[in-house]
């Protein structure tokens, strides 16, 4: 707790706050970046920067509960993040694409092929199997409800016949009401919907259904997403974006909610970097983390590459996810993710 240094980007913070503060964190040993004219009030409020042990972190949240200038509910705050525990083992869930235009060609299965696959995944060490039957790279299009369950019904029905929901988690990929509860009445018991719960219908059928709901941010849609994606503060907005979406699932009754970055939905390749290396900002929402830069055309940014050449780009990626509180990775290779978490964790 005296060893691990914690940076708390504090926004709009009142100039007599920001005063008490600082002078409270300098008593402990620890320090608040001010702008320049802090100390004589030039500007009512500022942005500052908080640097601290979890320790003086912890000492600060104590002081501060009897401070004015909104201190008080800062405290609160900060004492929630140091709340936060690991999760855990992290778990692997596999993909398995029911259409012919997804990203990765391999990734690719038709109903004869898909029954083996999910065998071999499970063998493999998926804890979790993501079908789905629309492509959302950049540039696709929707696809018409009929459409989509046609493309997995096949799938599922055998995935019920042989009961393989008793194997491992299953998740239906879609943002189909339609396709979704068809998905969980045949024993699938999570949606995950790049949209992120936009559709109240949708709310309504993983609710009814017991389903967890993997909640994903996404900027725009997959047609336009990566024209122009900005942010003014993106950790903010993201963070922001869950905390809406939570409290959509609670007033729904959806129990367990994991939370998806969208690596790669309306993200700069820069974006897509601060999103991994600061993961664990998302922890205060108490929810499990997923993370899925499985492939995707961010590491070729970095090093031009195909797609079947973005393995160890991957592997990097997703070790640093880990890193800062993935509980789940969601990816195209299961043999090498295993292999790589498990050496992960002996380093642990």
């Amino acid at each position: 707790s005296k060893a691990k240094i914690h940076l708390f980007s504090i926004k709009n913070l009142h100039v007599g706050a920001a005063n008490i503060l600082k002078q409270d964190a300098l008593s402990i040993g620890a320090d608040l970046a001010v702008p320049r004219g802090t100390v004589v009030a030039s500007e009512k409020y500022v942005d500052t920067l908080l640097i601290a042990t979890t320790k003086q972190i912890e000492v600060l949240s104590r002081k501060e509960l009897a401070q004015p200038f909104g201190l008080k509910e800062l405290a609160h705050k900060l004492k929630s993040y140091l709340a936060v525990k690991d999760s855990g083992e992290a778990q692997i869930m596999g993909v398995l694409n029911a259409n012919d235009d997804s990203f990765y060609a391999h990734s690719r299965f038709n109903p004869a092929s898909a029954l083996e696959k999910i065998i071999l995944m499970i063998e493999e060490g998926a804890k979790i199997i993501d079908i789905g039957g629309v492509s959302s790279r950049p540039g696709s299009a929707p696809v018409d409800a009929e459409v989509e369950l046609g493309r997995v019904k096949e799938i599922i029905d055998l995935i019920l016949s042989e009961k393989l929901y008793t194997s491992t988690r299953f998740s239906i990929d879609t943002s189909t009401p339609k396709v979704a509860a068809y998905a969980c009445e045949c024993g699938f018991d999570i949606v995950n919907d790049i949209r992120g719960f936009e559709s109240d219908e949708l709310c309504v059928i993983a609710a009814q259904n017991g389903a967890s709901a993997v909640v994903m941010h996404m900027q725009g849609s997959p047609k336009d997403m990566q024209e122009n994606p900005s942010y003014d503060n993106l950790l903010s907005e993201v963070g922001l974006f869950f905390e809406e979406r939570l409290e959509k699932a609670a007033h729904y009754g959806i129990k367990d909610v994991i939370l998806d970055v969208g690596i790669g939905f309306g993200k700069t390749l820069e974006h897509n970097l601060s999103l991994i290396n600061n993961l664990d900002h998302f922890k205060y929402l108490k929810s499990a983390l997923l993370v899925g830069a499985s492939r995707k055309s961010m590491i070729d940014k970095i090093s031009p590459s195909s797609v079947e050449e973005r393995l160890s780009g991957t592997l990097i990626l997703h070790n640093r996810a880990l890193e800062n509180g993935a509980s789940i990775l969601r990816v195209h290779d299961v043999k090498e993710h295993y292999q790589a978490m498990k050496v992960f964790q002996a380093l642990r």
